[in-house]
């Protein structure tokens, strides 16, 4: 089982990969519209800035945490602007804005240095294990970064930080349903991935009557709805595998439906 600190090394070693993608974009390329419908490359990056900051805070003072995101959770509420976190950025020059991205990441992987793996810290939903808290935070800068890649048409080397989020991607199968108002699935699925090395990842008992099995950094695409199920090579059988994969949704908020089948065919 990997530790805090290993997770927190791989967070970090993800903003770097990120990093490596934006360091060098002109004006124009920044404003590129994305999957995101609505949201540039400049969104995106603003988006991760904004709550890798809170995330830091989160870690560092949760009083004032808990008491920031309750305000702007009544401002949401109260505006319906989903969008509103997205301000300080879009106020930004790019060169400022990779900037404000650079210093909030750095903020949160020293803060992620103090964690320990039985620390519980506040988020805008239920208190999270450190764990948790920081693979989410992994999860969300390679997905964000999945759809400025796909804009800029890289590809991008997947690595084995995806077990992180592979795993996310399994374990929130009855979110999506509970989600969306539905009653979760009691039907087990085994989950069976080629990992980037090699190495076969399996999640789930070898006699489920549905699976799921290909290659982890498509598992990944789809749950954090960066792909249509359609639009991968996975195998999935069984009606239960099939329901799943065309709800799964790794990250929190609304219910979500990602891209149509054939957008990335």
């Amino acid at each position: 089982m990997p530790t805090v600190a290993h997770v927190a090394a791989d967070l970090a070693a993800e903003h770097a990969d990120l990093d490596t993608l934006v360091a060098t974009l002109n004006d124009v390329d920044w404003s590129r519209a994305t999957p995101s419908p609505g949201w540039s490359i400049a969104d995106q990056i603003g988006h991760l800035a904004y709550y890798d900051r809170t995330a830091a805070l989160a870690i560092t003072d949760g009083e004032r945490f808990k008491a920031d995101a309750e305000a702007m959770l009544e401002r949401v509420q109260a505006d319906g602007d989903d969008d509103m976190t997205l301000a300080e950025a879009r106020a930004m020059s790019p060169s400022e804005l990779l900037s404000w991205w650079r210093e909030g990441r750095d903020a949160l992987t020293e803060a992620a240095a103090t964690l320990d793996d039985a620390t519980r810290l506040p988020w805008y939903g239920p208190d999270m294990g450190s764990k948790s808290f920081l693979t989410a935070r992994l999860m969300e800068t390679w997905a964000h970064g999945q759809d400025i890649a796909d804009t800029l048409g890289v590809d991008r080397e997947p690595t084995d930080r995806l077990r992180h989020i592979a795993q996310l991607g399994y374990i929130t199968r009855g979110w999506a349903y509970v989600n969306r108002g539905l009653e979760p699935s009691k039907i087990p699925i085994q989950v069976s991935l080629t990992a980037p090395s090699g190495e076969i990842w399996v999640w789930g008992d070898d006699d489920a009557p549905c699976t799921v099995t290909g290659r982890a950094e498509e598992f990944c695409q789809v749950t954090t709805q960066r792909r249509h199920p359609a639009d991968t090579d996975l195998e999935v059988i069984g009606a239960a595998a099939i329901e799943w994969m065309e709800i799964a949704q790794a990250f929190a908020g609304g219910p979500t439906t990602g891209p149509k089948a054939g957008t990335f065919s």
